[in-house]
């Protein structure tokens, strides 16, 4: 397929805001009938969409050179030049120059441009909706309950082997797995030690809480293996609090993105500040925790195809996740255990029942055969 049969989307955003934008790709890959080039920011972007049948192209620009020493930015001008028989969708709210600068550029007909506008903070719709909503009004027509779906991401074969072998080798095949993400962007960050000494990071939760939540966790489920999961930059924050545990069930696991995707696939659960890696947790069917600070649960809750999704935090209970007592974790980390161990039992109730039904039609025929 050409790039000029490529439907453009334009967005900047964090690794979670490219996660929930999924939807709207499936949206406009079912209204003009081919998949999308979506032109981004952050390296966390071309990992998003690997694999997903929506998207056949991603152009990565660079956040910090300046456009005319950026080679991915003359490569998005001249795929927005090609593309001149589709519309362009502008779902960048916050970058509004660059957007502008590139567009031009290009020279795209404002006619063709599709432009999210920002909505009012004191609407309580999910980041979801407004995005199908702008899909909606943006004059292609597109049916909203068609278009509605919960993101998605695409875990590749290989991508499963490497795992299980990484967990083989590691004696953790078998074992159940939880996941913690105790990181966030600011983590991440080259100014992360000024965000900690100076205490403004609101999705921060103290060493000695992740002490707690980490022992009480291995008491509970004295069998699974608990990952402090995190980019290479928190490498360093992910060994201290594993130092702090001081219990050998509890690993570092420092994974790029993909390997993190993959690994969602096999646990066994998820506790997350409220971050990019709970909104990949989620669109994997991960179960999932999420502790939120001062970020609206309402509109930035993790959304799972079906597994259950559990929030602790937020507005207006408080709003920094360092107000969230240990406690309220760890009873709703249990609870979402609870209903796995229902469902898994429940599961195999179904399948003895299908199995005794099946035994019994295959018997029927014979019986009748020996006229018994």
């Amino acid at each position: 397929m050409s790039p000029s049969s490529l439907i453009p989307v334009i967005r900047f955003g964090a690794l979670g805001d490219m996660i929930v934008l999924t939807p709207l790709l499936r949206a406009l890959r079912e209204r003009h009938g081919r998949p999308c080039l979506v032109i981004g920011m952050g390296p966390w972007t071309r990992a998003v969409y690997q694999g997903n049948p929506d998207v056949r192209r991603v152009i990565v620009l660079s956040r910090h050179l300046p456009f005319a020493c950026d080679a991915a930015w003359w490569s998005a001008v001249i795929a927005l030049r090609r593309s001149r028989d589709v519309p362009v969708y502008v779902c960048e709210e916050h970058r509004a120059n660059q957007v502008q600068r590139l567009l031009a550029c290009a020279a795209v007909d404002r006619s063709r441009c599709r432009v999210r506008r920002d909505e009012s903070e004191q609407q309580c719709d999910h980041e979801i909706e407004r995005i199908l909503r702008f899909a909606v009004i943006a004059r292609d027509s597109l049916s909203p309950s068609r278009a509605f779906a919960t993101p998605s991401l695409v875990v590749l074969e290989h991508e499963r082997r490497e795992r299980d072998e990484w967990l083989a080798a590691r004696g953790w095949r078998g074992r159940p797995l939880v996941l913690v993400q105790p990181g966030n962007r600011r983590t991440m960050s080259s100014k992360r030690h000024r965000h900690r000494k100076m205490n403004r990071d609101d999705k921060a939760w103290p060493i000695e809480s992740w002490r707690q939540l980490l022992g009480s966790i291995h008491e509970r489920m004295p069998q699974a293996v608990l990952l402090l999961c995190g980019a290479p930059p928190e490498a360093a924050f992910l060994e201290e609090i594993r130092r702090a545990s001081a219990l050998e069930c509890v690993r570092p696991a420092v994974l790029d993105l993909r390997s993190l995707f993959a690994l969602c696939e096999a646990a066994h659960s998820m506790i997350s500040i409220d971050s990019g890696p709970a909104h990949a947790a989620a669109a994997l069917g991960l179960p999932l925790v999420v502790m939120f600070g001062g970020h609206s649960p309402e509109r930035w809750l993790p959304r799972s195809p079906g597994t259950p999704v559990i929030r602790v935090g937020g507005p207006p209970e408080c709003d920094r996740v360092d107000q969230i007592p240990v406690d309220a974790v760890l009873e709703s980390w249990w609870q979402l255990s609870q209903r796995l161990t229902d469902a898994m039992a429940g599961e195999a109730v179904r399948s003895v029942a299908a199995a005794l039904n099946s035994s019994s039609e295959h018997q029927a025929p014979n019986t009748a055969s020996t006229g018994i």
